[in-house]
């Protein structure tokens, strides 16, 4: 049995969450640019849970602007998909099911132009979704007259034009423009961009004037991992529990953050689905999500990848489920990360309860999550997360950050290649990891004398944009952890810590 709109009445309902019947006549409300995995367990997941609870009441027309496959598999169900929502919850593990009816139609932009530029007539359209990727959001040379134009700002344009006109310049007819696109500030660029093409179609001053006041451009910052399709032995034993077959099912780890930034209440009344969950933040300013999300998430990645790598863990959740890895990680974070980063915008409970979180998304047992793919620019990554972190906790402290040098420690140790057929290459435990790291012919010569290899790196300002040596004491801690690692190795060096730790916190 298929999963449709047929079908729903026969689904179990104690096993998966269904949408109501009347969900099905609920009118667009939003406009999507994408049918990624992301777009669908997040906003469209929103949208859902809102619809479910009786508070938005819209639905998705979703434009596909690639070439691939994809719309027929949407067509044959409707839209409908289940949501598999799997890892660990306030340290719990946690397995729920739910059919999404967020999608009403999905279009092709090659074929189904003029339908959608006919979906710019609806008066009850407010909101414009998208995940174009990062290159989505570029200036083109489009002219709006196209059909379809290239570029998603392209067709943007012509959409929002089209309504313009439709609508006689009603400004109460503007959009509020959500992108998704993991970009500093996408919705500030996306519309500079808008404006650029409008000069270059010649469109009028009375439009532009229209795209300024009537539509509300919000910069956004997602944060949820979608691993999408499941692997196929898992989608069976999934569809044959569930009782159904879903071509379109998708999974998303139960963690979910959209921080949408506005002072607006006409954005704010119109972004009805925030009511219902708690991690849509409407603010002001979402710098501070950004601060917490680089620093904690992403810079607890990298200050732990190499040492993890040389722990022999593959996986992050492998490497969590190691008592002392795992103490690693929540004193690198809590009493490291968390104590530098907070600020007048930045509370310690902000910081701790997104620590928290970060240790139920690192231990979650159904994403494979690998370490060699977090060490992917090793360098580049260590630089922009990491390094404005020693700046914040000197600032505050003249110790040096014990948890933050041992990781320091090991990516140095790691940057310790040989060269291979022309590639970078490390290995460890007979497995052999290829370098993707501009910077590592830098640090293959600075291992040329070991004796002085700590200094140089760190002394060097061309990879971190300042000398790291200047910082009390720090040079000293990392050469410290590289020479304990190198006699006694990482996990044994990490246990000396976390119990010097225990006694010095």
């Amino acid at each position: 049995m298929l999963l449709s709109r047929e079908n729903i009445e026969k689904i179990d309902v104690s096993k998966v969450e269904l949408p109501q019947g009347s969900s099905f006549e609920l009118p667009e409300r939003v406009l999507q640019f994408g049918t990624g995995v992301l777009l669908r367990g997040l906003p469209d997941y929103f949208v859902d849970k809102a619809n479910k609870a009786g508070v938005f009441n819209g639905r998705v027309l979703v434009v596909k602007s690639t070439s691939s496959s994809g719309t027929d598999e949407f067509a044959e169900q409707q839209g409908l998909y289940t949501l598999c929502i799997k890892g660990i919850e306030e340290g719990q593990e946690v397995v729920r099911y739910s059919i999404n009816n967020a999608i009403s139609r999905v279009l092709s932009a090659s074929k189904d132009w003029e339908t959608i530029l006919e979906a710019a007539h609806n008066p009850e359209m407010q909101i414009v979704f998208s995940n174009t990727t990062e290159v989505g959001i570029v200036l083109s040379n489009d002219k709006i007259t196209d059909n379809p134009p290239a570029s998603f700002p392209g067709k943007l344009l012509a959409f929002l034009y089209e309504r313009y006109r439709h609508f006689k310049g009603d400004t109460t007819k503007g959009l509020v423009i959500l992108p998704t696109e993991l970009i500093s500030d996408n919705a500030t660029k996306l519309k500079k961009i808008l404006h650029s093409l409008a000069a270059q179609n010649n469109l009028e001053k009375d439009f532009l004037a229209w795209l300024d006041e009537a539509n509300d451009f919000c910069n956004t910052l997602v944060d949820r991992i979608v691993p999408g399709r499941l692997p196929k032995e898992e989608q069976q034993q999934t569809e044959q529990e569930l009782g159904y077959q879903d071509q379109l099912m998708i999974m998303a780890e139960p963690f979910r953050l959209w921080a949408i930034e506005t002072g607006s209440q006409r954005v704010k009344q119109i972004l009805s689905f925030a009511e219902v969950d708690s991690s849509v933040v409407l603010v002001p300013s979402i710098d501070k999500f950004k601060e917490i999300k680089l620093r904690l998430l992403n810079g607890t990645h990298t200050l732990s990848c190499a040492a993890a790598l040389w722990s022999g863990f593959i996986t992050v959740k492998e490497a969590m489920q190691n008592d002392s890895f795992n103490a690693f990680v929540k004193g690198l974070m809590k009493n490291e990360i968390s104590k530098a980063i907070v600020d007048q915008h930045i509370e310690i409970q902000d910081a701790e309860d997104f620590s928290n979180r970060v240790i139920d998304r690192f231990s979650n047992p159904f994403l494979e999550h690998r370490w060699e793919s977090i060490a992917l620019n090793y360098t580049s990554k260590m630089n922009m997360r990491n390094i404005a972190l020693l700046e914040k906790w000197y600032k505050k402290n003249l110790v040096p950050p014990l948890h933050m040098a041992l990781g320091f420690a090991a990516y140095i140790k790691f940057m310790n290649t040989k060269v291979q057929n022309g590639q970078y290459v490390q290995e460890i435990d007979g497995q052999e990891i290829a370098l993707q790291d501009e910077f590592a012919p830098v640090l293959f010569d600075y291992w040329k004398n070991p004796q002085t290899v700590v200094h140089n790196v760190l002394h060097d300002d061309s990879l971190w944009g300042k000398d790291l040596t200047t910082y009390p004491e720090f040079e000293q801690a990392v050469k410290q952890y590289l020479d304990e690692i190198n006699a006694n190795g990482v996990l044994k060096t990490i246990e000396n810590l976390n119990a010097e730790w225990q006694v010095e916190y």
